[in-house]
């Protein structure tokens, strides 16, 4: 081979290369976008750090922002549209129920998943009321949690058998009325029939009216009953 032909050969070699290295660029790229990107909000930092070291290790999943509080869910889902959310229930600024009710303002088709230490009855209803997709504990091993966010990717639901057993049970029973959980919240404090009348301006026989009808939608006799069936299905907080 004669030096000019040595010197063209050379230079073709190079594009050959650049042309491999552009399409896995391109492929890079177009596999990044097929990714499920998450949004996580908790406001423990620990727990965002291990969401996302275990969501980055995903080869169909990559992280879309994080967020320390309620508010700052919102905002950054309306800034990088999320396909799934990662959401805690207790977060200061603005609470996970509120953030949820927030983000499905914007749009009614987000996925949330809310991932949280709390299972009582009522911040399950509420949550899947508000428009959550899932409802998870976060003591979920992580494949099944790696699973969740596949399927309300997908569109489906995702709360587990013992979860939906107890959502299952707060919609069939009857729910208490606003000022039926005034007068528990109330009677959790200790306070008494006519302290409970002069708190909320009415008469002592009309509290007496309210405990009746508290006590037969809780299955219960007496107040003592009353407070701890309702701290466990999550209507008070003591």
């Amino acid at each position: 081979m004669t030096s000019k032909k040595r010197t063209a050969a050379s230079r073709i070699k190079p594009a050959k290369k650049s042309q491999s290295v552009a399409k896995k660029s391109a492929k890079s790229v177009q596999e990044k976008k097929l990714r499920i990107r998450v949004l996580i909000a908790d406001d423990h930092s620990v727990v965002r750090t291990g969401l996302v070291s275990l969501i980055e290790d995903q080869a169909d999943m990559t992280v879309a922002g994080e967020a320390s509080n309620g508010r700052e869910a919102v905002e950054l889902w309306k800034k990088h549209r999320p396909d799934v959310t990662l959401l805690d229930l207790r977060m200061p600024e603005l609470d996970g129920l509120s953030a949820i009710k927030a983000i499905r303002a914007a749009a009614e088709n987000a996925r949330i998943i809310v991932l949280t230490t709390y299972d009582d009855d009522e911040d399950i209803y509420c949550a899947i009321q508000a428009g959550a997709k899932g409802y998870l504990l976060k003591d979920v091993p992580r494949e099944a949690l790696m699973d969740c966010v596949r399927r309300v990717h997908r569109g489906d639901m995702c709360v587990p058998v013992h979860l939906a057993t107890k959502l299952a049970h707060r919609v069939s029973g009857e729910t208490l009325s606003q000022r039926e959980i005034e007068v528990l919240k109330l009677m959790a404090q200790g306070k008494s029939n006519k302290e409970i009348g002069s708190a909320l301006f009415i008469s002592e026989g009309t509290v007496k009216s309210h405990l009746k009808r508290i006590f037969r939608k809780l299955g219960v006799i007496s107040r003592t009953e009353a407070i701890a069936n309702a701290t466990r299905r999550g209507l008070i907080q003591l």
